[in-house]
């Protein structure tokens, strides 16, 4: 790859990096899986960079490598997720807001995780700031497609974080 090329990754990489190391936490099963799961999509998205023509872009460029490594890797493990009313015990010292808004944001990732695939991957490009236009673009669908899927995603996500969804065994 040329200098160019390199200096451009590293560019997405420090204003992209963040936002897709999180997007690798949410289809990952681990914070050991979640690292790999990122390198892989670093990986991806320094081999894809020669092939990128500006038909949209960058950012999210970088979010449709990263969705479907997130998807391959999903694919490849079909584990179930961890037992959502499982008790989350404290991990650490600190004050009581750091550790509810901790395990809150722990379990609002592990209800994520429990919704069906279109709906889980709505959400965690919508969390990442990516808004209808930019999400429609990622996925392929339309920007009505994606405003029915967060619609059906948050009336899920409800359901799950209020233990009436979510137990029937079945995951999409």
């Amino acid at each position: 790859m040329s200098r160019a090329a390199d200096q451009q990754f590293d560019r997405l990489m420090a204003e992209h990096g963040p936002a897709l190391r999180r997007l690798a936490h949410a289809y990952a099963d681990g914070v050991a899986d979640a690292e790999d799961l990122f390198q892989d999509i670093c990986f991806a998205l320094w081999r894809a960079l020669p092939s990128f023509r500006g038909d949209s872009t960058e950012r999210t460029f970088a979010f449709r490598i990263g969705h479907n490594r997130g998807l391959t890797h999903r694919a490849r493990k079909r584990a179930p997720p961890a037992e959502l009313n499982e008790e989350i015990r404290d991990r650490g010292p600190g004050p009581d807001s750091l550790l509810t808004a901790a395990l809150t944001r722990e379990r609002l990732a592990a209800a994520v995780r429990w919704l069906p695939e279109t709906q889980r991957q709505v959400v965690l490009l919508s969390l990442e700031g990516l808004g209808n236009v930019e999400i429609a673009e990622v996925l392929g669908v339309s920007e009505n497609s994606v405003a029915v899927r967060l619609t059906r995603a948050r009336k899920g996500l409800r359901e799950i974080l209020s233990g009436k969804g979510g137990d029937d065994g079945e995951r999409g």
